[in-house]
């Protein structure tokens, strides 16, 4: 059963895309530097106007609040944005709530405390991560969330995005470089081609 729909969409010079995503399938994206695959995401999540539909469990995108849009089909960018004085006030709740789950993630407790200037880009991807995974978001779109990773850590991202999309039975939609990490964690492959047709095959 389809859970996530893309019907006749549109952007920049790219040909008309139509695609279909079930509960617990992961769709890999790749192509060249400047072929879009950052605002294809954003399309999705409804973040910049282009021609085409989007529906969720078969309701059109524009019969949700924008925000609940948002959540539900949730964007992780390849640069997050943290604008508050430390990474603890960018997480609702209880920060003792949230030790646990940063260890799945491998960081320690006390990162809550540190000023986000003083993160490197490895801690700042992995956080980026638990701050939309706690929003329990039904389709997830990851805009490269590996790049800035060791393989210790990419083994464990991939692990938990793995659970997750089992867990909840949701859909990822996840951008990358590389081909080999494409083959691990989706069953199909989009590679999208300006001013060309999108090449789809399974994995």
């Amino acid at each position: 059963m389809t859970l996530f729909a893309i019907r006749n969409l549109h952007i920049l010079t790219m040909a008309p895309l139509d695609l279909d995503l079930a509960a617990g399938e992961c769709l890999a994206v790749t192509g060249d530097s400047g072929s879009g695959k950052s605002l294809f995401l954003r399309a999705l999540a409804d973040l910049d106007a282009n021609p085409g539909e989007l529906f969720l469990r078969g309701q059109p995108s524009t019969s949700y609040p924008p925000w609940e849009w948002r959540r539900q089909v949730s964007l992780l960018p390849a640069e997050s944005s943290w604008w508050l004085a430390r990474v603890g006030d960018h997480f609702p709740g209880p920060e003792v709530d949230l030790h646990q789950r940063l260890a799945e993630v491998g960081l320690p407790a006390d990162i809550l405390k540190t000023p986000p200037h003083g993160l490197s880009s490895g801690e700042r991807q992995r956080l980026s991560l638990l701050r939309v995974l706690l929003n329990t978001p039904t389709v997830l779109l990851l805009d490269e969330p590996t790049a800035n990773l060791d393989e210790k850590n990419i083994a464990l991202v991939e692990r938990i995005l793995k659970r997750y999309q089992q867990l909840h039975e949701s859909a990822l939609i996840w951008v990358t470089h590389d081909l080999a990490q494409a083959r691990r964690v989706a069953t199909r492959h989009l590679r999208l081609r300006p001013d060309a047709g999108h090449e789809l095959k399974e994995l």
